[in-house]
């Protein structure tokens, strides 16, 4: 939702496709093991198991797409290679570098690090998990104020 916050102002389409990429890096990993894993989601959702899946849970594939989608050398290589065959820089893509710069410092060591140096050797950082309760309510309170602040400011001016 952050990368969407920052097409705001660039009206409905481009804000989609900011908030679209911001989730990219995620829903490439972690979504098809959702899709494809319906009894985990539907426990979860029922309250009847908590927290993310255990690691041994999780197919290769999820750990792979995660560091190819966590890595600022990948991105570094996509806005290039999209700004050479466009022949203008894909500013939408700094959604999927605001989602890896927020997960360096919002992941724990022991669950899912942000290789952002992958495919290099990448000194993980211990962050604060987005499950932290504290952390996650100061996350969505300041969303609900960026976003109230950005229609409120822009109310009416988007198509």
């Amino acid at each position: 939702m952050w990368g969407g916050a920052v097409f705001y102002a660039q009206g409905r389409k481009k804000f989609l496709a900011g908030v679209l990429l911001g989730m990219a890096p995620d829903l490439l990993s972690f979504g098809v093991f959702h899709v494809t894993h319906r009894g985990w989601i539907t426990l979860r959702l029922a309250g009847k198991i908590s927290g993310p899946p255990a690691l041994t849970l999780l197919p290769p594939y999820v750990f792979h797409a995660y560091n190819v989608t966590h890595s600022l050398f990948v991105w570094a290589v996509a806005f290039f290679l999209f700004w050479q065959l466009t022949k203008k820089p894909p500013w939408l893509f700094s959604a999927w570098l605001l989602h890896i710069l927020c997960d360096i410092p919002t992941h724990s060591a022991s669950y899912f690090p942000t290789p952002f140096l992958w495919p290099f050797p990448t000194p993980f950082v211990n962050g604060i998990p987005w499950s932290t309760p504290w952390f996650m309510a100061v996350n969505y309170a300041s969303m609900f104020i960026v976003y109230c602040c950005l229609f409120l400011y822009f109310r009416g001016k988007i198509s």
